[in-house]
């Protein structure tokens, strides 16, 4: 049986794909990346309002946002995709003759002259077993009559519908059981999204549960969030090496990681804190309030909290203050009747860093590790950094609807059944807040 040239309307594999890489991922990724350097701002503000409240997010998250911006550019260059230059070249735009309502037939078209072709080539035994030479020279006909339809000096829309029912039609009745059936698509389809997902949430994002309020009032029990794990360099599966090594965590930084369990039978824990030290920082913890290298953090007292943890029938009362560390400004939880006193000095290792819970006074974190002795978190076991919470349940089951799209390293806010009065003393303290040059920690001597 011989093989049917391809059409010259259609490109050779090579060019298509060219085409493709070029106007489907090379251009998307160039207008992201361009986009997301556009709205850099120059002095990133989390608590802006606006439009600046914009520019600090794609400047905070800059990933996801990343994402987002090439998926709608590659979705405006495909719906323009006959428009495109060198789109005829490869069969995209068809002839420039076609009128718009014909290109995608025309290209289908093109298409199945060129999976026909493939077919051919792969299953060319089998084909000239199974289909009689009869049916074969009626398929070459038809093949050949559409080509010529497509070929043709001048377009004639009738002959050429007519010529490509026949043609799909003779491809399906004798090369279907060679074609990938609709179940088969649908499997690759779910397979490739499967694929995509778990490519994802290996490298780009994750989700987590928080399961306990050692994180109160940031985060919530039973807030659900997204951690960026591109954001400190992606690992490579199945390893705890990173695909960059320079990309440690920040002052302030709320980051998800395995717990630093010495035992390797233990089964490990993923573990939510503030980042408070860095390598070679040497901190102290007086009453909750974290000194670094002899700086005390600043803060600012915001008022008396109730809050529950679980249990909306048992209130429990601490105090609220506000911390201002590097970039970020943040609330933390004292409670009453906890721990008052001094602990450390703690020198940080290389390679790790020691953190907090923001309640200050009922967090597991690196003051109690090691029985006590206290640990920091090595840059192996972090897995990202929060990005913002995408769903919320309180205690009853229902959902907690303030909750939703709260950005986590954000302009601090607590639950709406809060207190006005503390609502008050959040804007009082951010109005407040120190410039970054007096946020920042000395380093260490």
């Amino acid at each position: 049986m011989s093989e049917p040239a391809a059409p010259t309307v259609t490109s050779p594999k090579l060019l298509r794909t060219a085409f493709y890489a070029f106007w489907f991922v090379a251009v998307p990724a160039v207008l992201a990346a361009l986009t997301i350097w556009l709205l850099k701002p120059a002095i990133p503000d989390a608590y802006s309002t606006g439009f600046e409240k914009l520019r600090f997010w794609v400047h905070d998250q800059p990933v996801p946002v990343g994402i987002v911006l090439f998926t709608v550019f590659e979705m405006v260059l495909y719906h323009y995709r006959y428009s495109l230059p060198f789109a005829d070249r490869v069969g995209m735009g068809g002839r420039p003759d076609l009128q718009p309502d014909q290109r995608r037939e025309f290209e289908q078209a093109a298409h199945l002259l060129e999976e026909t072709a493939r077919l051919q080539r792969k299953n060319e035994k089998a084909i000239a077993r199974h289909v009689p030479s009869a049916a074969r020279e009626k398929l070459e006909a038809a093949l050949l009559s559409l080509r010529e339809s497509m070929e043709a000096e001048k377009f004639d829309a009738e002959d050429f519908s007519a010529a490509f029912e026949e043609a799909a039609g003779l491809v399906d009745k004798h090369l279907g059981r060679w074609r990938k059936g609709e179940l088969r698509e649908y499997a690759e389809s779910i397979g490739i999204a499967v694929l995509v997902a778990l490519l994802l949430r290996a490298f780009v994002v994750e989700a987590f549960k928080i399961p306990s309020g050692s994180m109160l009032p940031t985060l919530q029990i039973q807030d659900h969030i997204f951690v960026n794990k591109f954001l400190y360099g992606p690992t490579i599966p199945f390893t705890k090496s990173r695909v960059w090594q320079n990309l440690p965590p920040k002052y302030g930084d709320v980051m998800v990681f395995e717990f630093p369990d010495p035992n390797p039978t233990n089964e490990r824990q993923d573990f939510i804190k503030r980042v408070i030290a860095l390598p070679g920082d040497t901190l102290s913890v007086e009453s909750g309030h974290p000194l670094i290298n002899g700086w005390r953090v600043p803060s600012c007292d915001v008022g008396h909290y109730e809050f529950s943890e679980g249990d909306e029938a048992f209130k429990k009362r601490g105090q609220l203050f506000m911390e201002f560390l590097g970039e970020y400004s943040y609330l933390t939880l004292f409670e009453e009747d906890r721990f008052d006193g001094r602990q450390g000095p703690y020198t940080v290792k290389d390679g790790e860093v020691w953190v907090l819970g923001d309640n200050r006074n009922n967090s597991s974190d690196s003051r109690a590790w090691n029985n006590g002795r206290g640990g920091g978190a090595p840059f192996a076991n972090i897995k990202g950094r929060a990005m913002f919470v995408w769903m919320s349940f309180a205690a009853s089951g229902g959902i907690t609807w303030d909750r939703l799209l709260t950005n986590v390293m954000g302009r601090p806010r607590l639950p709406k059944e809060a207190d006005p009065a503390l609502v008050a003393g959040i804007e009082k303290c951010l109005a407040k807040r120190p410039p970054i040059g007096e946020t920042t920690p000395p380093k260490a001597k």
